[in-house]
């Protein structure tokens, strides 16, 4: 009698948690880490420029506002369409894709000289921007070990905030020698040489791969690249412990009990975004109208990034600790306090404790966005996760958008004020998410 052998069955996630990070995945997680440095460096470039360009191209104020406010549009646009479309075609094109288009728009700003075509190549810069951050989130949480994933997540996450950050210090060293457009020369030709690593190091996700049934010869390579002694061949069958949802991602964001949990992250993500945004583009500005040289303003303001830097990290170990939902609800209620200090004149007129102040809300508000990013790809399953966020960073966006266009119509001092309350309002938000979601991110209904 001839018998059938069994096929050999390989469980991607139990593969995955149960390995050590090698090699293969650094490799993986640093081009992702990269992506997310100049894609901070590139949104927050126009805010520290901006001193810069009213006075060469002759801008109103209000005219600054719709800039800063149009690269945020194209984020809301490309965080909707280009992440469902990565649920659909897989990360990796769409972040290759994303780069290259990013990159060569940002160059293009370089060479604006109205208004008009600034707005213009900012928007559509923000469009390839859009499905980065959600993109490069979910891969490398579906890279990485269970026990380590919110960690990995958040720290691989910092690149956005370190890259902001650092577009402060570069401006501040260019500008006086090379003028504003240096900065966007810097911040194109970067993401190009990144495009190419990852066109020949970036792997798919692989779990993924095993949804969808595509690429099986590559999963078994970037399999044993993670374990040598992975079985391979014919005889083998990968298998996922997630179902795949057929139809469009998003509308599978509302079953199952997710529609509270969804509805309540979305406000939350419009709440910080909007004050993150509304600090990172006109901060620079309001300084440099108290009395701060262009250098000093993007200096002092460059604070608000490296805080968020710092608090990534800090962030990483408590919600390891803690959780979630109370470490977060903390953040944004200090984040309140913080905000509402730079409105006063006293705290302004005193470098060093501005500086400071910046520091603390640069931690809760930027440094808890990571967190916000990887309790949202936790809260998902793969066959929505890059949907899920992208839809949270789409509505943040329309905050984002918000914040600097108020930026332009209203005074400094009541738009800090109306900051202050939305870091309440996400503070009030995030502590009723306890109802639905666990301290680990996960839906309770699915614990």
């Amino acid at each position: 009698m001839t018998s059938t052998a069994e096929p050999s069955r390989v469980s991607i996630s139990e593969l995955i948690d149960g390995s050590q990070i090698g090699s293969f995945q650094i490799r993986m997680f640093a081009l992702c880490a990269l992506c997310l440095i100049i894609e901070g460096f590139d949104v927050q470039a126009m805010g520290y420029v901006a001193p810069a360009v009213i006075p060469e191209l002759g801008l109103e104020r209000s005219a600054l506002g719709n800039i800063l406010s149009a690269a945020n549009v194209g984020l809301l646009i490309g965080s909707m369409v280009f992440t469902a479309m990565a649920d659909k075609l897989g990360r990796r094109p769409v972040l290759i894709g994303s780069t290259i288009g990013f990159a060569i728009l940002t160059i293009l700003t370089a060479r604006a000289t109205s208004a008009n075509e600034l707005l213009t190549y900012r928007f559509l810069a923000g469009i390839s921007m859009g499905s980065l951050i959600p993109n490069a989130t979910a891969l490398i949480g579906e890279y990485s070990p269970k026990r380590l994933r919110v960690t990995m997540m958040m720290t691989i996450s910092v690149g956005f905030t370190f890259g902001a950050a650092v577009a402060g210090f570069v401006a501040a060293a260019l500008i006086p020698l090379w003028g504003w457009q240096s900065v966007f020369y810097v911040g194109g030709v970067t993401p190009l040489v990144i495009a190419v690593l990852m066109f020949f190091w970036l792997p798919e996700s692989l779990q993924f791969l095993v949804l969808k049934q595509r690429q099986t010869d590559k999963l078994g390579v970037w399999l044993k690249a993670i374990n040598p002694s992975t079985p391979t061949g014919p005889g083998v069958e990968y298998v996922g412990n997630e179902e795949n949802k057929e139809g469009v991602p998003f509308k599978h964001l509302w079953r199952e009990g997710r529609a509270t949990g969804t509805v309540t992250l979305w406000v939350i993500y419009f709440m910080n975004l909007l004050a993150l945004y509304f600090l990172a583009g006109w901060l620079p500005t309001l300084l440099n109208d108290a009395g701060y040289t262009t250098s000093q303003a993007a200096l002092v303001s460059a604070a608000l990034q490296v805080g968020g830097t710092i608090g990534t990290f800090g962030f990483a170990w408590i919600i390891a600790r803690r959780g979630f939902i109370s470490t977060l609800t903390v953040s944004f209620l200090v984040a309140a306090v913080s905000i509402g200090a730079i409105a006063s004149q006293s705290v302004v007129m005193l470098a060093s404790l501005l500086t400071a102040v910046v520091f603390i809300a640069g931690w809760c508000i930027v440094g808890g966005q990571p967190g916000l990013n990887a309790l949202v790809a936790t809260y998902y399953p793969t066959s929505m996760r890059s949907t899920g966020v992208g839809w949270c960073l789409g509505i943040g966006r329309v905050g984002g958008i918000l914040g600097p266009w108020l930026g332009g119509q209203v005074s400094g001092r009541t738009m800090i004020f109306a900051v202050t309350v939305a870091a309440l309002i996400e503070a009030g938000a995030m502590f009723s998410l306890r109802r639905v979601i666990t301290p680990q991110g996960v839906s309770r209904r699915a614990a």
